[in-house]
């Protein structure tokens, strides 16, 4: 498996090594040791979801409140979606950017990010299909967005699918209604960076 540390704190791309014949491939989608090596404490599996989306469907920016916060292993076994990580952690050195990875079914890459986050991404073709592997189970209560065509955000989102096609974005009524940024931090609905990482501390230490 090959690591990269992306350029948020507290989130990876993990790269398996395929190995295929006639009869078509094999790979380690998720070790949980070395996840947990890489990111510090355990990571506790508590729900699985899977999401299909058409060409063009734009999901995130999703994040949930800290504690208990929710990380993410993120992979997409059908298809190709653009995958963003967003810092929304008020009085992180990065906060408001983010990063993107292609996770796809060709490099069949995972992205890891730790709680306090953001996430979203563009499906690139019909039927991409995104696993989530998550540390908590739902909770509506404590999850929340921002809306991730925010021109402050300045996330550059493809104009093009996986086959060449004009893409046409489609949100949920849910996404469409998230505010912006500026809007999300001046309510108090984002984490806070110091207690995000006085969490993770915490978990390292169990």
């Amino acid at each position: 498996m090959e690591i990269r540390e992306l350029s948020i704190s507290g989130a990876w791309e993990f790269t398996p090594v395929q190995h295929g014949d006639s009869r078509g491939l094999f790979l380690e989608a998720f070790k949980s040791p070395l996840v947990s090596e890489v990111i510090g404490h355990g990571f506790e599996l508590a729900q699985v979801n899977t999401s299909v989306s058409a060409a063009g469907t734009l999901r995130g920016v999703h994040f949930a409140d800290v504690p208990p916060g929710q990380a993410k292993y993120v992979m997409c076994p059908v298809g190709a979606v653009l995958d963003v990580v967003v810092d929304l952690r008020v009085g992180s050195p990065t906060f408001g950017r983010h990063d993107t990875v292609l996770l796809d079914d060709v490099h069949r890459r995972a992205v890891y990010l730790s709680e306090g986050l953001g996430h979203a991404f563009c499906s690139l073709a019909d039927g991409s299909t995104v696993v989530y592997l998550c540390s908590t189970g739902y909770n509506p209560d404590a999850e929340h967005g921002v809306d991730p065509l925010d021109a402050q955000l300045g996330i550059d989102w493809p104009t093009t699918g996986r086959s060449g096609e004009s893409l046409v974005y489609e949100l949920s009524a849910k996404d469409s209604a998230a505010p912006g940024l500026a809007e999300a931090a001046a309510s108090g609905l984002l984490p806070d960076y110091a207690e995000v990482m006085a969490h993770l501390r915490g978990r390292a230490a169990q």
